[in-house]
């Protein structure tokens, strides 16, 4: 599978209002729309919906008008950890009529969560075992995702790693090609940069980031290129990892419907 660069999926897949795919906010570094991307039988994603984005707790008071106004926002997911949600808080948002899930893919300190099994793994044999430790939860949140009443966002502390593994089976569900996803992911490697440095400024990272493997700061294609192809071997789709991991078809129907145009 050939990875699309990002200057073809912006010139070439993508229509006038690519432009607004990453939103500027000042407490953010990694927020971005999922609007706009093809999917199956000829839809498309539909615009101001489905939000991807690192931690939410920094948000300015401007940011938050816009979330709310512009973006309309109605629900939340918190994919952090218990130890990160207590340690930097939820933000300005909870003060916001805003539903919150929390919804943890894995629950503990940071700090202290298996490094040494990591060893030896490639950063997507690690999405792999996430995804397959993690199936129920994951699943969870594609419902929460179905569910939701308006603009729903959902987040990690980078908005690369697990925020980037519930992006994949979402665009997969819904039809979107897997070059695509890949170069979905991609893109927050155009901005590792600000998203390592605003990481390391967050209580309980400093440590745990220099010891983590070096491909963990980083978001290359192979990476996920690897989560599809073994997606693929033992679940045949993304559809077929959420089926096996409990979502019905009712679920399925109300996503599609909400998220395609």
């Amino acid at each position: 599978m050939g990875w699309i660069p990002t200057w073809f999926l912006a010139d070439a897949w993508l229509d006038s209002r690519a432009v607004e795919r990453s939103i500027d906010l000042d407490g953010c570094v990694n927020f971005r729309d999922l609007g706009g991307y093809p999917a199956a039988d000829g839809s498309r994603l539909r615009w101001r919906l489905l939000f991807r984005s690192d931690a939410l707790h920094a948000l300015t008071g401007a940011d938050v008008k816009r979330l709310r106004s512009e973006l309309g926002l109605s629900d939340i997911i918190d994919l952090r950890s218990r130890f990160e949600l207590n340690a930097e808080g939820r933000g300005p948002l909870a003060d916001e009529p805003i539903v919150f899930h929390h919804a943890p893919l894995f629950d503990g300190d940071p700090s202290a969560s298996g490094r040494k099994s990591l060893a030896g793994l490639s950063l997507g044999d690690r999405y792999l075992g996430m995804m397959e430790r993690a199936q129920p939860k994951i699943t969870n949140v594609i419902r929460i995702l179905a569910n939701a009443s308006g603009g729903v966002v959902y987040h990690c502390a980078a908005g690369k790693d697990r925020t980037g593994v519930i992006s994949a089976v979402l665009l997969g569900t819904l039809g979107v090609s897997e070059e695509l996803i890949v170069a979905d992911y991609a893109l927050s490697g155009e901005r590792i940069d600000e998203i390592i440095s605003r990481v390391m400024n967050m209580r309980g990272y400093q440590d745990s980031l220099h010891e983590m493997p070096a491909d963990t700061l980083h978001a290359h294609p192979e990476s996920m290129e690897r989560v599809l192809e073994r997606v693929t071997e033992k679940w045949g789709s993304m559809a077929g990892y959420l089926r096996s991991g409990g979502l019905d078809e009712a679920d399925f129907d109300r996503l599609r419907e909400k998220c395609l145009e």
